[in-house]
């Protein structure tokens, strides 16, 4: 799927391509296709992705700010500069102690276990 907001071959400034807005968590598509996806979000202070499982490995890259990301009951400060990897199918959630914004890649290989 196309987004024309982001035309291809073409550089983005992508911290300036999604807004904080009061109380929410804000993404926006960057790519998406059968074989994986890019977002980008906005997490507002206090803002809580809840606990869930993924049949892929998440990739998130934070571009501004500091999240705290806990993986199997792991918890992560992530800094602006820094990504982590979340492994598929392990328990997981994000929380904003302070506002934070991200880049989310998701790759499906197709030989994933989907069962869960």
């Amino acid at each position: 799927m196309d987004h024309p907001d982001f035309e291809k071959s073409l550089p983005h400034v992508l911290v300036d391509s999604v807004e904080y807005v009061s109380g929410s968590v804000v993404t926006r598509s960057i790519l998406s296709q059968n074989t994986g996806s890019v977002s980008l979000s906005s997490f507002d202070l206090g803002e809580i992705q809840a606990a869930k499982y993924s049949p892929f490995d998440h990739l998130i890259e934070i571009i501004e700010g500091e999240a705290s990301i806990t993986i199997d009951d792991q918890l992560n400060t992530v800094e602006t500069g820094q990504a982590i990897i979340i492994p598929a199918h392990v328990k997981h959630w994000i929380k904003a102690d302070k506002r934070f914004k991200m880049i989310s890649t998701h790759i499906k290989s197709g030989y994933e276990d989907i069962s869960i």
